[in-house]
């Protein structure tokens, strides 16, 4: 089976590689066939990024007569596949004085020298992955403005520093724009990615499939449906770096450009499934600014940024964080085939762990979410009133994987709960709704005592597993007091989490 040219930006030249095998992950490419060993591996699972490099690609924008944006992204090398960039424009940490794109020339980055300036490096294996987070944060910037230490810690959310020398680091976030600025040269950029985007297609290569359109996609997953779908590749590309696994043929949906729009309907969001983590979560913070502090430990910024809201939602982990959320805002899915589409609750999609009814030719196309009453044109005074919280736990605040997580979405009127609607993650084989506890809240006055009954459902209606995140009564036992944290938190009452702790005396 043959496999697809390769072709990328760097260092303001066009690079063309042939014969890279489809499960080659960029990291693979860097550091094996680029001699590009600035780029480290620390844990191989994009966790640690040590491996952070930054991407940017051409994208439309409205109306379509102006140039085509250009967008920055810091995503992990270890898990992200090679033939993925095709047609994108990289840079890694050894190429920030040496890229003829950025001007002006034969000067440190404002990155390079904020580091060396605060004293942000200190063993070196980490640093180029901080380096590019914190370049990725640069070009992302409005010119002129300051970095806030808020946007510094979230930029850096997927990077581990095994000296524990952050402090310094985020010195460097903030002091980089104080630097003289270098700019890359877009205007030269996008004439050479759109140079790309016009270069004639090769020889049909099937081992790597990478349709830029929804029917192309529907009829190549039903002429080839044993071949192994990937979008953001955050969970594939596990399988790859620890499970040594090889696929003979990847069908890669991030090109279509049907499922890369989030649509503004009346009354919902439809979210493509191939848009990112990043841009997914930007929308339902716009409607609902309270997820904003969930979503930001979703996982690091260069995994949100790479993952993909379908690819989490089809993947089906019962510790996937997305899940719940929608199932509290009671998303629905739409799956398509060349055969035709069919929509249904979100929750109703799966079968069992990591199983789902989606058929051999069918893919995900859509996430439905409806919008609050407030986003749709109900006045601010509706009687009904939304209240929503979402709690994630887990053994680190950044960067780590649930133990449990609950998101509660009430609707409130006349001190009464109207309806309720619960999505509960890590304590079943799937994301579940607790129907349940929603059944023992609906109708019942806003109170201690409802929420304190509910607590006790909640408890009851799961059977977790014990595992290496948390042990079965300890799930049990915060799922109770997260509903109680909930009652707390819709009176108004701080302090009754890290998150709203505050440990300064009184004035």
């Amino acid at each position: 089976m043959n496999h697809p040219v390769l072709r990328f930006i760097r260092r303001g030249q066009t690079v063309t590689l042939h014969d890279v095998p489809p499960s080659r992950t960029l990291l693979e490419l860097l550091r094996e066939d680029l001699s590009c060993t600035d780029t480290k591996e620390g844990c191989a699972e994009g966790d640690c990024g040590a491996c952070t490099v930054v991407l940017a690609e051409l994208e439309p924008t409205s109306p379509a007569t102006e140039p085509a944006a250009l967008r920055y992204r810091a995503v992990n090398s270890c898990i992200r596949l090679a033939h993925s960039i095709n047609g994108l424009a990289l840079w890694t940490a050894q190429d920030l004085d040496s890229d003829p794109l950025l001007v002006p020339a034969a000067c440190s980055h404002p990155v390079q020298t904020a580091l060396v300036q605060c004293h942000g490096s200190q063993c070196g294996f980490c640093t180029p992955g901080f380096v590019m987070s914190l370049f990725g944060l640069y070009q992302n910037q409005p010119s002129g403005q300051a970095v806030t230490r808020e946007q510094a810690q979230v930029a850096l959310s997927g990077n581990l520093c095994r000296c524990t020398g952050y402090r310094p680091i985020v010195d460097a976030a903030q002091h980089m724009s104080a630097l003289p600025p270098v700019h890359v040269n877009e205007a030269a950029l996008r004439q050479q990615l759109s140079a790309l985007h016009t270069t004639a297609a090769s020889a049909p290569a099937p081992s790597y499939l990478a349709p830029d359109n929804l029917a192309d996609l529907l009829a190549a997953r039903a002429a080839q449906p044993q071949a192994q779908i990937v979008a953001g590749c955050t969970d594939v590309g596990l399988w790859i770096t620890q499970r040594h696994q090889q696929f003979a043929q990847l069908l890669d949906v991030t090109r279509v450009a049907e499922l890369r729009q989030v649509l503004r309907q009346p009354d919902h969001l439809a979210m493509g499934a191939a848009v990112t983590l990043t841009d997914a979560f930007d929308a339902l913070v716009a409607d609902r600014p309270e997820l904003r502090a969930f979503t930001e430990r979703f996982a690091g910024l260069p995994v949100r940024n790479a993952g993909t809201l379908g690819g989490n939602v089809a993947n089906g982990s019962p510790i996937g964080d997305s899940m719940p959320l929608l199932i509290a805002l009671h998303a629905r899915v739409v799956l398509a085939s060349v055969r035709g589409s069919r929509e249904l609750p979100l929750e109703n999609l799966y079968t069992g762990y990591r199983q789902n009814i989606m058929a051999a030719d069918e893919v995900l196309a859509w996430i439905k979410v409806p919008l609050p009453a407030s986003a749709h044109g109900e006045p601010s005074g509706a009687a009904h009133k939304e209240f929503l919280r979402a709690y994630k736990i887990s053994k680190r605040q950044d960067d780590d994987i649930s133990a449990v997580c609950l998101v509660v979405r009430l609707s409130v009127a006349d001190g009464r709960i109207a309806e309720a609607s619960i999505g509960v993650g890590g304590v079943a084989a799937t994301p579940v709704r607790a129907v349940q506890t929603e059944a023992s809240l609906r109708g019942q006055p806003m109170s201690a005592a409802s929420f304190e009954r509910a607590a006790a459902v909640l408890c009851a209606e799961f059977s977790p597993i014990s595992d290496m995140r948390a042990s079965a009564s300890y799930r049990r036992t915060v799922l109770g007091n997260l509903l109680r944290r909930c009652w707390l938190e819709s009176q108004g009452q701080a302090n009754v989490s890290l998150a709203t702790l505050n440990l300064e005396p009184a004035a």
